[in-house]
């Protein structure tokens, strides 16, 4: 999908565990026109540029990915925390941008 000059644009900073175990759950997102690679490629060290389907994308995958045992069983460990906390920052986010709508 192309952004328009009307699309928001959201500038955020992943990096260290949040964004390990972004990347480890990237192969979920393999429909996202190119949101896969992105994050693939993305060193964590400047904000990346995430649009609203690209926020949708992550919150999606990242909400299925917490709730499946099979990822983590244990959900006190330091990963599941890195990502649920990644999540709260997109949900936080999206929230922030879209609520009204």
């Amino acid at each position: 999908m192309k952004s328009g000059p009307r699309d928001h644009r959201h500038k955020l900073l992943i990096c260290g565990d949040e964004l390990q175990e972004l990347k480890r759950h990237v192969y979920a997102m393999t429909e996202a026109f190119g949101l896969d690679a992105k994050i693939d490629r993305y060193k964590g060290t400047r904000p990346i540029t995430l649009f609203r389907w690209d926020l949708e994308c992550l919150l999606d995958v990242i909400d299925v990915t917490l709730d499946d045992e099979r990822y983590y069983p244990d959900k006190s460990t330091p990963e599941f925390q890195a990502l649920k906390k990644l999540g709260e920052r997109l949900h936080k986010e999206y929230d922030d941008a879209y609520a009204d709508e």
